[in-house]
């Protein structure tokens, strides 16, 4: 899912009802105020509005189904970006929100008179023809043009993009498929990244020859990578983040877990266990951790440190609160250090986060050097902070920390002395599996199979562990999802929080079915 929540879990309001909406309103709703511009100053704006204001479209309203040829909405978008150009000019203390809102009485006032010249010349349109080239125009203009419908619609969970003409649509229980372009060429495509990415408040941010590589987030939490000069043609990946507010109950709701593993998670939570969720690429690490961190008593002082924010949970009024750090990229240029100038890392960061009065530290991804100090910050703190990880199984995730930790070679970091860092500070890893069956009539299934407790220092120095939940197999039944196998060691910690030791007796957990796969799993 790239983090994101199940179809069908949020309605969905056509694009064009909300453009008319907003338009005929002018008030209420979104809080949009439609004015006509003024040619010296920007409109009266009654009340502005902080974030994206473009409507959504509607699912599976594509570029195709305009009554008009993109050219068109292509040649509409200049004749407003130059009134809007012009307005701008003067008024040089116009806001984002300010000009937004012009943007869309101009929008509704050129497409107006377009269209009744259309009508003379070569057939009248409907209204929610007219409504239709409204929402596109505006789309180009403030948000990602024909890339927009595919954001707004719930059920795309990946955007695969390698050109501005091969573009791959990754859908809940659906097999990838082709949809149609979404730039007339590839410098258009890298135009209308930099747009999106202006749009969302990350201005220091930009696809160029200087840097040809770029992270970011979107408003919605999805988060973008995109390269080009360094490949053949531009290549993007947007992974969707449809929510930013679920819970463990959630996640029973959608198969992640079921209730018992629900109850467990929540009190090694409360009993402030270091975790590391581990898994592939779109398995759910991050609603994983994110439901988790919900966990975490109000009173609490967290800190999140991040590449690109996808927690967003100094954003969430139910969950604790929060000192969000979000990293920052280089603008291309190297000092005499080599580091890219600009740049702030996760490592430096974590520095500042621990004079912050911090209580916890969660960490959105451990991908370098800032695993040593989130480890020694887990070793030396009170407990309770998490990571996402990387790895192909759950034993792998402690191979892949030290691995990690020994690429630093300012530390002079010893394999024995990075598995004893280890053993000495994470309490679980928590692993997830993503099992796609779309391409054989099945769905995608992802689920927490592995919890793996860490008990110290073993054998030759490495951490001693126990897997405590794993996929169980009696008879005929199989279960591949996670069910408890031993209590753990720290149990009593558990039973302090509220947890009930009977839950770890049910040999199946709280699954009422077997995981229905088309494949044995």
């Amino acid at each position: 899912m790239s983090d994101t929540i199940p179809a069908g879990r949020q309605e969905h309001t056509p694009r064009t009802s909300r453009f008319r909406d907003a338009l005929l309103q002018g008030q209420g709703g979104a809080g949009w105020t439609i004015a006509p511009p003024a040619p010296a100053a920007a409109p009266a704006v009654k009340e502005l509005v902080t974030g994206p204001v473009a409507p959504a479209p509607r699912p599976g309203s594509a570029p195709s189904t305009l009554p008009v040829a993109y050219e068109q909405i292509t040649e509409l978008r200049q004749r407003v970006a130059e009134q809007l150009a012009q307005a701008s000019a003067s008024s040089p203390g116009m806001t984002s929100a300010d000009r937004q809102q012009l943007g869309l009485s101009l929008v509704n006032t050129v497409v107006s008179a377009w269209a009744t010249d259309y009508a003379a010349a070569v057939r009248p349109l409907s209204t929610g023809d007219e409504e239709a080239i409204k929402s596109a125009v505006f789309d180009e203009l403030f948000q990602a043009g024909r890339l927009q419908q595919w954001l707004d619609n719930p059920d795309v969970e990946n955007i695969i993009i390698a050109g501005h003409d091969d573009v791959r649509i990754d859908s809940r229980d659906q097999p990838a498929r082709q949809v149609g372009q979404i730039a007339e060429s590839d410098a258009a495509l890298i135009e209308l990244v930099n747009q999106l990415v202006r749009n969302q408040g990350q201005g220091e941010r930009s696809l160029t020859p200087a840097t040809p590589t770029l992270n970011t987030r979107l408003a919605d939490g999805s988060r973008l990578a995109a390269a080009a000069w360094v490949t053949p043609r531009p290549e993007i990946v947007i992974r969707r983040h449809r929510t930013r507010s679920q819970g463990l109950q959630d996640l029973v709701k959608w198969g992640t877990i079921d209730p018992t593993l629900a109850e467990f998670l929540r009190a090694v939570v409360r009993a402030r266990k270091n975790v590391i969720v581990a898994g592939s690429q779109g398995v759910g690490k991050t609603s994983l951790m994110r439901a988790m961190a919900r966990e975490i008593p109000s009173s609490e002082r967290v800190g999140t440190l991040e590449g690109e924010y996808e927690l967003w949970l100094h954003e969430d009024p139910e969950g604790p609160t929060v000192v969000a750090f979000e990293g920052r990229e280089g603008n291309g240029e190297r000092g005499p250090d080599g580091k890219a100038a600009g740049e702030i890392t996760l490592t430096e960061l974590f520095a500042q986060s621990l004079r912050m009065s911090l209580r916890r530290v969660i960490v959105g991804e451990v991908r370098g050097k800032e695993v040593l100090p989130m480890l020694h910050a887990m070793n030396e703190g009170e407990g309770g902070s998490m990571c996402t990880l990387h790895a192909r199984s759950a034993e792998m995730a402690i191979e892949r920390l030290v691995m990690l930790a020994m690429q630093d070679e300012g530390t002079q970091m010893s394999d024995s002395l990075a598995y004893r860092l280890i053993a000495n500070a994470i309490d679980f890893i928590v692993y997830l599996r993503l099992v796609d069956e779309t391409e054989v009539g099945g769905t995608r299934h992802r689920f927490v199979s592995h919890i793996v407790e860490v008990t110290g220092v073993g054998e030759g120095g490495r951490p001693s562990r126990q897997t405590v939940f794993g996929p169980r197999e009696d008879g005929e039944r199989r279960e591949p999802r996670a069910v408890p196998l031993l209590p753990p060691q720290c149990l009593e910690d558990l039973e302090r929080t509220g947890f009930q030791r009977r839950l770890l007796q049910q040999p199946w957990g709280s699954w009422e079915q077997p995981l229905r796969a088309v494949t044995r799993l």
